[in-house]
């Protein structure tokens, strides 16, 4: 501030997360975006929320405070699904775990509150986003209250950001008191009466969704039919008779050019020096040399939050915008030749999904792709071929990989095979990671994705070309344990796919109820809210656990809850010598008849040295699965050999 002459700031920006100038880091696009507009914004990065003090060491700012948990939701970065204590923080210097509080955003305002009573607190980010009305909370099992009221803040900017904050500092630097700025899209406020709220449409209140699962179900799916710009209308969500939140309707989409403009500004692409002697960020790594290609996905995937928050209309830069920022990358100190990834939420999408969104939005009661590609849809993959071809030949690049996730059932539906030819002649080194998410429909159908059959075609489309290419090439499929509408049944049905396919994963993703989706409401309620038929949910952590354990069936550690599973799926049939069996089962008779033998003489020595030998000859302790050692042995060159 003394540098630059400056002797109050307009915005002071908190933030969860250590500072990172980058365009993949929401400070970094916000704080720039209003600097562009003429704004000052000082920025504090993960204060010491015990400490009161932390949040005044650049004084009150002119015009208001920003808060933001982060690039991720703090509760998401802190605990794992099993709602342990994760190790590491990605956001924080030297990966340290600690140095932000759980709900960050809202202790934060609270922090702020004590200090500066009046001042304007405008709250933003992932975590805000997706918690703008009321919520199920995973971590504490309950129902919360939209965050704009535990927080103790005035306007929620929701979405992606920066039409609304922009709109924001203007109406506050006009003179606007921030209770009177209730007419921008992409905001969420507080009121307390309805007088000068219209076209609203009223939610189940929260004390009716407290007491009704049915009712929670019917506010969400209301809520999931108001997350397109161009048909929504302003909702209202009641708390007490003289206590409402309302929620605007989402920020139109930026415009191309409006995109390239947000990009070309003058990051300085690194985390700040100070973090240099403490080890740096982490979360730089994967995508310091990665190039944002879109916005936005019509791909609907139930488990996701996009929707919520990006939203189903695609945006995207120009080439000339990528390019751009691509010679920025290549002449880095640091370049090796590689760009990690040219993409988005979903890489190979490069245009909305008709042309009907642009000016008529998304539709409210149909998806682009599920159950089937909408008979609109328009499917190309030229334009990211053409991007795709100008990145390859820069000087300094040996190799553009996609890593950001191809959308297999859109790449299905096109029948040119150029952009999958190129894919595996250009883009992929060895593996490609691709969601299928599961292998049973009933499942599939609950998570929005399509048919496991389109997964099989790919899969033989994707080995063609790699044949004909000369490529030994293979797929890394992500998979989900224990989605709503996984019982054990479909999860035996995983595993016998994995066996089919002589492959089993390292690692297993349960399913994460996280604020905002469709697959979160049936987790709590048991409902699917499109139809509000009943769902199975795997809740119990033994059941859970016994899901993962089928994936991962190979594992010794796991016989005990596969076993365990395969009774209670009534499937003891997996249970032998069979090829097509899961696990053998275990033969104390035999062992019990080798230690008699040995304690009689018959294969000389004291029954303790037989013991002893028995144990060296089978290569295991008494009572483990026949081979174990062997068996791992051999399947970790299988699945050496499958990936």
């Amino acid at each position: 501030m003394e540098q630059r002459g400056w002797e109050q700031c307009d915005f002071v920006y908190v933030t969860g997360d250590a500072y990172v100038d980058h365009p993949s880091f929401g400070p970094a696009i916000i704080s720039r975006v209003l600097e562009s507009h003429g704004f000052k914004v000082g920025i504090i990065p993960q204060p010491d929320w015990k400490d009161s003090g932390s949040i005044t060491i650049l004084g009150m700012p002119r015009l208001g405070f920003l808060v933001s948990g982060g690039n991720m939701d703090s509760m998401v970065n802190h605990y794992s699904v099993a709602k342990k204590r994760r190790q590491t923080d990605a956001y924080t210097p030297g990966g340290v775990m600690g140095k932000r509080p759980d709900h960050a955003t809202s202790v934060y305002c609270n922090l702020i509150r004590k200090q500066y009573k009046k001042v304007p607190i405008i709250i933003g980010g992932i975590e805000a986003s997706l918690r703008r009305l009321a919520h199920y909370d995973y971590w504490s099992d309950k129902v919360k209250r939209s965050i704009l009221l535990d927080s103790q803040a005035d306007i929620i900017s929701y979405g992606m950001g920066e039409h609304s904050i922009v709109e924001i500092a203007e109406a506050l630097d006009s003179g606007l008191e921030v209770k009177d700025i209730t007419f921008i899209s992409g905001t969420v406020f507080k009121a307390k009466s309805l007088e000068s709220v219209y076209d609203a449409v009223e939610l189940p209140s929260y004390q009716e969704i407290l007491d009704s699962k049915v009712k929670f179900a019917q506010s969400f799916y209301l809520q999931y039919c108001n997350t397109d710009p161009f048909s929504a209308k302003r909702l209202v969500e009641k708390y007490k008779d003289s206590e409402y939140v309302i929620q605007n309707p989402p920020a139109k989409p930026l415009t191309q050019t409006e995109m390239d403009r947000i990009y070309s500004l003058p990051y300085m692409r690194d985390y700040h020096p100070s973090y240099q002697e403490m080890g740096g960020i982490p979360a730089i790594e994967e995508v310091k040399f990665s190039l944002t290609s879109n916005r936005g996905c019509f791909g609907g995937c139930n488990y996701c939050a996009l929707t919520f928050h990006q939203g189903r209309i695609l945006q995207t830069r120009s080439h000339e915008s990528i390019v751009a920022e691509a010679n920025q990358l290549i002449w880095d100190k640091d370049f090796k030749g590689y760009i990690h990834d040219v993409g988005g939420p979903t890489a190979n999408f490069r245009y909305a999904a008709c042309d009907k969104q642009s000016t008529k939005g998304a539709c409210i009661n149909k998806q682009c792709l599920f159950p089937n590609p909408c008979e609109r849809l328009k499917v190309d993959h030229s334009d990211y071929l053409k991007l795709l071809r100008r990145l390859r030949i820069l000087p300094n690049v040996k190799k553009v990989f996609i890593r950001s996730g191809i959308r297999f059932d859109y790449l299905m539906a096109d029948k040119d095979d150029t952009f999958i030819k190129e894919l595996c002649e250009h883009h992929v080194s060895g593996q490609l990671k691709v969601a299928p998410e599961h292998v049973s429909d009933s499942v599939l159908k609950l998570m929005g994705k399509p048919e496991n059959s389109v997964y099989e075609k790919f899969q033989a489309r994707y080995k063609k070309v790699n044949e004909r290419l000369g490529k030994k090439q293979y797929i890394v499929p992500y998979l989900i344990s224990s989605h709503p509408g996984s019982a054990l049944k479909e999860a035996v049905e995983l595993a016998e796919y994995l066996r089919d396919l002589g492959y089993m994963p390292e690692q297993v993703q349960d399913f994460y109820p996280t604020p905002s989706t469709i697959s979160t409401c049936m987790y709590y309620t048991g409902l699917d809210p499109r139809t509000m038929r009943t769902v199975y949910v795997p809740k119990s952590p033994h059941e859970k656990a016994m899901q993962r354990a089928l994936i991962q069936y190979r594992n010794p550690k796991n016989y005990e809850l596969v076993m365990e599973a395969l009774k209670k799926a009534g499937r003891t049939d997996l249970i032998g010598f069979d090829k097509k069996c899961l696990i053998r089962p275990r033969q104390f008779s035999k062992e019990k008849q080798w230690v008699r033998k040995e304690k009689s003489g018959s294969a000389g020595g004291t029954a303790k040295q037989a013991t002893k030998r028995n144990k060296t000859k089978q290569g295991r302790k008494p009572g483990t699965a026949p081979n174990t050692r062997k068996r791992t042995t051999v399947n970790k060159t299988a699945a050496r050999k499958s990936s």
